[in-house]
């Protein structure tokens, strides 16, 4: 909805009136009883007029000084306050309409008011959040348009060349290989992001029980084995046998998505390594792949939705799988932390070892 320029000038010149008669009636109020209190003193006989001044003439002065002075005032006060806050309601409504560039910026007399510079730091901070986003959503629609055609492209051209034939059966077999995989890249990408969506809009946890959270992670890892095998990586475990109190389908999404993500980024022939270090009431299990660092810049963004530390968009993945570790790691009133050092990348997750 767009809003209009007369409408909000209505709008502003309205609210400058209301307040402009509020603060003339009640300085007229002050006033008045400022006259009826000198008027009680000369009746009284506290305050003599002088000659040639009666009370009324006194009473008179003083009504037309008070509306005098209440106008200057309210004049004063409407551009001291309502200007800023003029100024705030047209740059949410600037902001409601999707420019996130807008920004606030005060004068500096206003600015040194505690309010108006709260005010003005807590919106900027919103723009440049909600622009933050827009870049991350524009950039995920435009590489997740990329990677979903890609496999489709792939696997119309070599359906088209098995359906031509004349084809040996190696070559039929290599084919229907390459679309069985495209496929399943596709099926894992639409997955993704509709467990993100349904991970997003849920609040509680349900179907809590207690497992092996070991053994969960050694199953994650057979799962994944065409995908390591292929880059002939190894795996070092320091993981004894350690039991949670968690919901089990969500906590092995964490680990199929954090092993997925350790061997999409370790060299060919390397290794990943999965420790774990057992506390009082919390299990703390750290998966780390070695091959590159991240910059210290981009680690804070990991876990953001849509967002890839790879810029060049090399490697495969559309930066949701984190976003979801983030998010059930979080429904467990977990926590998750990276670190990259040495050209080694270490994932953390630390998980109360009983939610209630």
């Amino acid at each position: 909805m767009k809003y209009t320029n007369k409408k909000d000038q209505s709008n502003i010149r309205r609210l400058t009136l209301i307040f402009s008669l509020i603060v003339l009636a009640v300085l007229i109020v002050v006033l008045g009883l400022s006259s009826l209190a000198a008027f009680i003193l000369i009746e009284v006989g506290v305050i003599s007029p002088e000659e040639g001044i009666g009370t009324s003439h006194i009473i008179l002065f003083m009504a037309i000084s008070s509306v005098a002075l209440g106008t200057i005032i309210s004049i004063i006060a409407s551009k001291m306050i309502l200007s800023p806050l003029n100024m705030v309601t047209s740059k949410i409504k600037s902001l409601a309409n999707g420019n996130f560039g807008t920004r606030v910026d005060f004068d500096e007399i206003v600015s040194r008011m505690p309010s108006f510079l709260e005010l003005s730091t807590v919106f900027n901070k919103l723009s440049e959040e909600l622009q933050n986003t827009e870049m991350l959503r524009s950039d995920f629609i435009n590489n997740f348009s990329h990677e979903f055609k890609t496999p489709i492209v792939s696997i119309a051209g070599f359906a088209k060349l098995l359906k031509k034939g004349n084809l040996t059966e190696e070559q039929k077999e290599q084919y229907i290989t390459a679309i069985e995989e495209e496929s399943m890249r596709l099926s894992y990408m639409a997955t993704n992001v509709l467990n993100l969506t349904r991970i997003e809009n849920q609040s509680i946890l349900s179907d809590v029980t207690e497992f092996n959270v070991s053994e969960q992670i050694r199953s994650c890892i057979l799962l994944l084995e065409p995908k390591w095998s292929k880059k002939k990586l190894d795996f070092q475990f320091e993981l004894d046998e350690y039991t949670l109190v968690a919901s089990e389908e969500l906590l092995k999404q964490v680990w199929i998505n954090l092993i997925d993500n350790a061997i999409k980024f370790s060299n060919d022939s390397g290794t990943i390594s999965i420790n774990a270090i057992e506390k009082k009431n919390a299990l703390s299990i750290s998966i780390t792949n070695y091959g590159f660092d991240i910059p210290k810049e981009a680690i804070p963004k990991l876990f953001n939705k849509f967002y890839q530390a790879d810029a060049s968009h090399s490697t495969e993945g559309n930066g949701v799988g984190l976003a979801i570790v983030k998010k059930i790691v979080d429904l467990h009133n977990g926590s998750i932390k990276a670190t990259s050092e040495n050209l080694a990348v270490t994932l953390t997750v630390t998980m109360p070892k009983n939610i209630y």
